[in-house]
């Protein structure tokens, strides 16, 4: 059995380790972070030039099943890789960590809802944690930014005023706690990524009483198969595979 696993996220790499050797498993990473963290097993690196193009690996590439481990932010390879998979008649499966629980945060459908919530609150020096691809939003904000990011956002993106931080997680709270405090920070933007690794600045945030405002999640296309845990999808393509 071929599984193509689009990865790049703590639950891809372990689904990859889990699966291996017995699994003839390919994960796929888009190559926008540098020196990324490589899971087991055969790996590429780059896009696939859309949904045709995506479909046309599928077919020459013989797979048998796509796991879809993405960043639940990744919305445009989740929707090629439902299009390609079902037009091919391929198995295919999301791996959907589980959400942060949003209450007490103040809620926003999208990037420009975040914006008009700092803009509307007032808030004045903001912990920016949306990634290198949510800075342009803000730009025209009238308030200090406290951007962190894996990779560098480009200039013509960021904020007038701003310091950015380079770092990947995990997070620890001690570490999320002295920053907020350090830098004043009266309000956090985060996506409601989920899981464990930046969680702490969550807790930071609600031990200091400062807001939070998180921006959802886009939705996963129509009748996708979703599941919630690497131990589930591992069941999935054990039950999937017929060879």
């Amino acid at each position: 059995m071929r599984v193509l696993l689009l990865g790049g996220t703590s639950e891809a790499r372990a689904l990859a380790s889990r699966l291996h050797p017995g699994v003839d498993v390919i994960s796929s990473l888009a190559g926008r972070v540098p020196d990324p963290a490589l899971p087991v097993g055969e790996v590429r690196i780059g896009g696939f030039g859309g949904v045709a193009g995506l479909r046309r690996y599928l077919a020459e590439s013989r797979i048998d099943a796509v796991v879809d481990a993405t960043h639940p932010y990744a919305a445009t390879i989740t929707a090629h890789a439902a299009e390609a998979s079902g037009a091919l008649g391929i198995a295919h499966l999301v791996v959907a960590r589980p959400a942060w629980p949003p209450g007490g945060c103040i809620l926003a459908a999208s990037d420009a809802q975040a914006v008009e919530a700092v803009r509307d609150n007032g808030f004045q020096r903001v912990f920016l944690t949306t990634g290198r691809s949510g800075t342009e939003p803000f730009k025209d904000v009238d308030a200090w930014f406290l951007i962190r990011a894996v990779t560098p956002p480009d200039s013509h993106t960021l904020p007038r005023r701003h310091e950015l931080v380079l770092s990947r997680g995990p997070y620890r709270y001690e570490e999320e706690h002295n920053l907020l405090t350090e830098h004043r920070i009266d309000c956090l933007v985060t996506k409601n990524s989920g899981g464990d690794m930046t969680r702490p600045k969550l807790d930071a945030a609600a031990a200091l009483g400062v807001p939070v405002v998180m921006v959802d999640r886009p939705p996963l296309p129509a009748d996708v198969v979703s599941v919630a845990s690497v131990d589930e999808a591992v069941a999935w393509v054990r039950a999937t595979d017929t060879s």
